[in-house]
């Protein structure tokens, strides 16, 4: 049976907004956000563990600096293979300065490369630019899954209607790229814990299993008091009618203040070397003292830990497992 001390811990360091990836070649693919925010890159490895020695190799960078879209703060990529084809979904601005009302000014875009080895040449990948919809607002964190044989995707937004700094959104996609439906607001910062210092709900994540979606996404300012909440959907219920969800009132992942692990959040799901036991995939710090703007202090490290799952058939996260340095 897989154990959270089979893992290195912190397994990357410096690698905020972790996503892992277990491909049909037996590789794990990783790719996250880089401190210097300038480029994407992608590592792989046989194993989990594995990851943490691999060669990063860039297969994108950021557009020049005064050239407009892509060329600011490149955040938390995903890597996706669909229909034959990888896909990086990121967000990118052109401009460190925030707007009028005081948010960053992230749009989200999309890359794609037909080469069955996405690592091979950053030549391979062509760009699709930015993923359009209605609002023209901050935009980020986007993910894809697929359903009824239909192409979902899943991103936060602002909405200069709603308080806060961002909402999660769900549409049908028409092709990896465009969107085909109109957007549905699944969740806002409402509950006291996704409230705190920020208005947030951000960084989702979708996990299929026991005839049920279940979506995490990350809360409140990315401090002590991030933390994981989650919306569970039955898997043939129409995903477009936000009465077809359900979220729970208090948060399903969240610090752990006794071994210092703190603000444990916008994760991924992978799946463990055995092909059966799940993998909870995270960023997290071991300290609270932030000088200046927590984006800027590169300490959230990539986690990875199994998770089980409860007797009702839905997923028990548990709690931050301590650093091991294996």
């Amino acid at each position: 049976m897989v154990q959270a001390q089979d893992y290195i811990n912190p397994l990357i360091v410096q690698r905020a907004d972790p996503y892992i990836y277990k491909h049909t070649d037996g590789y794990y693919y990783f790719t996250a956000s880089v401190p210097a925010y300038n480029l994407i890159e992608i590592r792989r490895a046989k194993t989990l563990n594995g990851l943490a020695n691999a060669a990063p190799r860039t297969i994108w960078r950021k557009h020049p600096d005064g050239s407009g879209a892509m060329s600011q703060l490149i955040w938390a990529p995903e890597l996706h293979y669909i229909d034959g084809k990888w896909f990086i979904y990121f967000a990118a601005s052109h401009t460190k300065e925030f707007d009028h009302n005081g948010m960053f000014q992230h749009r989200m875009y999309c890359i794609e490369c037909d080469n069955p080895d996405p690592m091979r040449d950053e030549a391979d990948w062509i760009e699709h630019g930015q993923i359009e919809t209605p609002l023209d607002t901050f935009a980020l964190d986007a993910t894809v899954f697929e359903a009824q044989n239909k192409l979902y995707y899943v991103w936060a937004q602002k909405d200069p209607a709603i308080k806060g700094n961002s909402n999660i959104y769900i549409a049908e996609m028409a092709n990896p790229w465009t969107l085909k439906t109109k957007p549905v607001m699944l969740t806002k910062p409402e509950y006291d814990w996704e409230t705190k210092i920020f208005w947030v709900n951000e960084g989702p994540a979708v996990l299929h299993r026991n005839g049920r979606f279940f979506l995490t996404y990350s809360a409140s300012a990315t401090d002590e008091n991030y933390a994981m909440g989650m919306l569970t959907v039955a898997e043939d219920a129409d995903l477009l009618d936000p009465a077809s969800w359900s979220k729970s009132e208090t948060p399903v992942f969240q610090s752990n203040m006794p071994i210092k692990q703190f603000g444990p959040g916008h994760n991924s799901f992978t799946v463990a070397e055995d092909g059966e036991t799940d993998m909870l995939v995270y960023h997290c710090r071991n300290y609270t003292d932030i000088k200046g703007d927590p984006l800027y202090d590169p300490n959230r490290h990539t986690m990875v830990q199994p998770f089980t799952w409860n007797d009702d058939g839905t997923p028990n996260f548990g709690k931050p497992v301590p650093y091991n340095y294996k």
